[in-house]
């Protein structure tokens, strides 16, 4: 038994009594039509079935999707858990939507960014890189398709359009902040770095070989405004979280603050990872900032809201994400990449660093 034959977009036109393009702007190009028109033939094509242009066929007639590929460094639940991420997803998505465009996220993976065969697969206009490893083989692949770039933070392509944040400067902000306390015993909890093993202690050589250029400028930051200050950079610890998750960034805290000479203060290259390094504090009988003087950085919500309040680098997520989707707009009209733009950050003093007893 055959099925029966799906509508078409002809059989809407006979009914109508319409041409083809008259149906076909019903759809695509309502503007063309006067709003009865439309409602007719809107009304004859859900009488006949008529779902609507195939959305596949379409995209090939015009060698457009719609779509804008966004790619992570990380899996997927980071676009959901990640405070820092999702608030520059949220604000480059309210950009690029009032223009029709979607988000097609892909994952990330053990190279620091998707997969190249799942860049290589989407069915997107432009890719935007957030915060992707140097090196990371989707970048590669962008490349092969020809697909025009947006990075946001890093790594640095050539020929790309990318809006980043003064990495160092919020850092050695950070550092000089707590000098001027008094601290000079530090411990820094790194991101997650690529290193081989992934998470535990680092050296500073090896912690400056990230594969992730934010972690390079801010422990760039930490450690040469340390120095300045007398304080060999070989002295300070430095561990790497494993993960994203505060569970992860916690372990690498107990790890420093269980160091025979302890630090005084923690510099953390994430608010996450210093909400993480308070609880580890907490864990081991240690009060923020009377024993122990945290600073963050991205100053997301949370940082207001922790006990107590967190010292943090504040970047503009909402600005960066808004900048990223402009960008995007920009390429996708035709235009070429221009300049790269560098977001100022200023430090937030709140209540989780003291002066050092």
């Amino acid at each position: 038994m055959t099925g029966r034959r799906r509508p078409t977009l002809d059989d809407v036109a006979d009914a109508v009594g319409v041409s083809r393009a008259t149906v076909s702007n019903a759809y695509n190009r309502p503007d063309q039509l006067s709003a009865h028109l439309r409602e007719e033939v809107l009304r004859a094509a859900k009488r006949l079935g008529y779902a609507g242009p195939n959305p596949i066929a379409r995209s090939l007639a015009t060698n457009r999707t719609g779509a804008i590929a966004f790619m992570l460094d990380a899996g997927l639940s980071a676009a959901f858990s990640d405070p820092a991420l999702s608030i520059t997803l949220d604000a480059l998505a309210a950009t690029v939507d009032p223009e029709g465009h979607a988000l097609l996220l892909l994952p990330g993976g053990d190279d620091g960014g998707p997969r190249a065969d799942r860049v290589l697969a989407a069915q997107a206009d432009l890719a935007v890189a957030y915060s992707l490893a140097d090196g990371a083989p989707a970048l590669r692949a962008v490349k092969q398709r020809g697909l025009p770039l947006v990075v946001i933070d890093q790594p640095f392509v050539p020929g790309a359009a990318r809006v980043s944040t003064d990495d160092r400067g919020g850092a050695a902000a950070a550092a000089r902040h707590l000098l001027e306390l008094g601290h000079r015993r530090f411990g820094i909890l790194s991101a997650q770095c690529l290193s081989a093993p992934r998470g535990g202690p680092l050296s500073a050589s090896e912690a400056a070989r990230s594969r992730f250029r934010d972690n390079r400028e801010r422990l760039g930051g930490y450690l040469d405004t340390l120095a300045e200050a007398g304080i060999s950079p070989d002295s300070v610890p430095i561990w790497e979280a494993s993960g994203l998750s505060r569970q992860d960034a916690k372990a690498g805290a107990l790890g420093l603050l269980g160091l025979a000479e302890p630090p005084t203060a923690l510099l953390c290259m994430s608010d996450e990872l210093a909400m993480a390094a308070m609880t580890a504090a907490r864990e081991r009988g240690l009060s923020v900032p009377a024993d122990l003087s945290i600073v963050g950085f991205d100053d997301t919500p949370a940082a207001q809201w922790a006990e107590p309040s967190l010292t943090t680098v504040h970047q503009d997520l909402v600005g960066k994400g808004r900048l990223a989707g402009e960008l995007a707009l920009h390429l996708l009209a035709g235009n070429r990449p221009p300049k790269p733009t560098t977001l100022d950050v200023k430090l937030v003093v709140r209540g989780s660093t003291a002066r050092v007893r």
